[in-house]
């Protein structure tokens, strides 16, 4: 756990720092603030520290389930969870190339729908189980208790403005980082409703970004 925020901290100092994000984080904001993000367009961040990658998704809750509020049917209940089952496995999402050696350390799949918001943490089993146990029974509680009000009231503007969205990380960490020179995902083969996806990169060899549109479903690195 504190390696991954380590690494959290350092690539979000890292990103901040930067003019590149600094443009897409500010605009980032003000659609959070304001409910105001775009249908059918999502938001991929790729960063790069040492041999760890963290890979960020802001995604509109139409493009994820088709709505953006709290579900009310059972068909609603049932989109939203098969969803949720899909993005807690990013091998459904994104192709590695092998001989890069990735494997998945950190995930995390959130949203502000409202209701039942989801906020699924999970570490790599083997590494983090028992501190899991602890951290959910001791560090968690006072965490959350500590940021309920913010939150809540955060999540609670977002149900009611019907502008609902998913936020989801993966942490990898790479055996052979260097052969890691590009990334094919299939977001829009899951989700449909997404045509346009904006990659923000930031490696040792890429700071820039990438448009992925139709067809279009692979990004260098």
């Amino acid at each position: 756990m504190m390696k991954m925020k380590k690494l959290n901290a350092i690539t979000l100092a890292t990103l901040s720092s930067c003019a590149l994000f600094s443009v897409a984080a500010q605009a980032n904001d003000e659609f959070r603030q304001h409910g105001a993000h775009v249908h059918g367009e999502v938001e991929f961040n790729v960063a790069q520290d040492a041999n760890e990658l963290l890979i960020e998704i802001v995604a509109p809750g139409a493009d994820v389930v088709g709505f953006e509020r709290a579900p009310e049917t059972d068909a609603e209940k049932q989109a939203l969870q098969q969803a949720i089952a899909t993005l807690e496995q990013p091998e459904q999402l994104f192709s590695f190339p092998a001989n890069a050696n990735c494997a998945l350390e950190y995930k995390s799949v959130s949203h502000t729908l409202g209701g039942d918001e989801h906020d699924g943490h999970d570490h790599d089993e083997h590494k983090h189980h028992d501190h899991d146990e602890h951290k959910h029974h001791d560090h968690d509680e006072h965490k959350h208790h500590d940021h309920h009000d913010h939150d809540h009231d955060h999540d609670h503007d977002h149900a009611h403005d019907g502008h609902g969205e998913f936020t989801i990380e993966y942490h990898f960490e790479c055996g052979n980082i260097e052969n890691l020179t590009q990334l094919e995902t299939s977001w829009m083969e899951k989700f449909e409703q997404t045509h346009k996806i904006s990659v923000n990169i930031l490696t040792d060899r890429v700071q820039g970004g990438a448009t992925l549109e139709g067809s279009s479903n692979r990004f260098s690195l």
